[in-house]
């Protein structure tokens, strides 16, 4: 690759910048706006520089809330979002692993079977959904939040076509030295895959995360619901002034989660998208 030299150079770096500003912008004003008094907001202009208000408005938003304090919220986010990325890499692995390797018959009509799933997502098929639910007794429970939506068409596929491009000599090799399924599985597929597990998990943590019609549908119980439900509440109906600093605090503390999950699995993340690790 030819390195780009001189003023071309400083062009691209300065236009990252520029990108990189515009995207932050908006957040540093969130931070900002949590950081100052209510009539510093309502009152314009907002100033450009954070507050004093940070404790307090950051102490307001974890420990009160309009119907559940937003750390409980935050914690019913990470239990649903970890749930779902967990549930949906183990039933998407297990089932690419049988569709691959064992032999059955229909085998390659129940995969297409579960590709067409990508056509009946939560959305469409939200009121039978809901019925089962309700008819096993998991509405405002985790159970009811996570395992509705572990499935996935997407990861099965996936890990489909990542085990598939796995040579076959390896397979053959571990039934040879008289190795289980289960125990090639365990040993040499499992740790071949762990980079695409990991971009897998990035992503479905934040889809887990982000996760409201759902979440809105079946809990009933405040102390249930989600931090994305929960920002939603804390805007007033009618004539009442919304609590601006609790708000985008709250919201900051919302968006902290995804972002370490991003920043601190970015490597994995990566790798899984770009290298196979055969």
């Amino acid at each position: 690759m030819v390195e780009k030299q001189g003023m071309g150079r400083w062009l691209v770096h300065l236009c990252m910048l520029l990108g990189i500003a515009v995207v932050c912008f908006p957040i540093y004003l969130a931070f900002v706006a949590s950081t100052v008094a209510q009539t510093q907001i309502v009152h314009p202009p907002m100033p450009l520089l954070p507050g004093s208000h940070f404790i307090e408005n950051y102490k307001s938003a974890l420990f009160s809330g309009v119907n559940a304090p937003v750390w409980r919220m935050l914690l019913n986010s990470a239990v649903m979002a970890i749930g779902i990325a967990f549930g949906k890499i183990i039933i998407s692995l297990l089932s690419a692993f049988a569709i691959v390797y064992f032999r059955f018959p229909l085998r390659k009509t129940f995969f297409w079977l579960i590709f067409l799933t990508l056509m009946l997502p939560v959305e469409v098929r939200i009121v039978p959904t809901y019925e089962v639910v309700a008819n096993f007794g998991m509405l405002n429970s985790y159970s009811g939040l996570i395992l509705p939506l572990i499935a996935s068409a997407t990861a099965t596929f996936l890990f489909r076509q990542f085990f598939m491009s796995v040579p076959e000599e390896l397979a053959e090799a571990a039934r040879v030295d008289g190795a289980r399924p289960m125990q090639f599985f365990f040993d040499i597929l499992l740790p071949m895959s762990r980079t695409s597990i990991a971009a897998l998990f990035v992503i479905l943590f934040i889809y887990g995360w982000n996760q409201y019609l759902w979440p809105l549908l079946i809990t009933t119980d405040p102390e249930m619901n989600t931090i994305v439900m929960g920002i939603k509440q804390m805007f007033p109906s009618g004539d009442d002034i919304a609590d601006w600093p609790v708000i985008m605090a709250t919201a900051l503390l919302a968006m902290l989660p995804p972002v370490c999950v991003v920043v601190f699995m970015q490597n994995l993340f990566i790798k899984g998208l770009v290298d196979s690790e055969k």
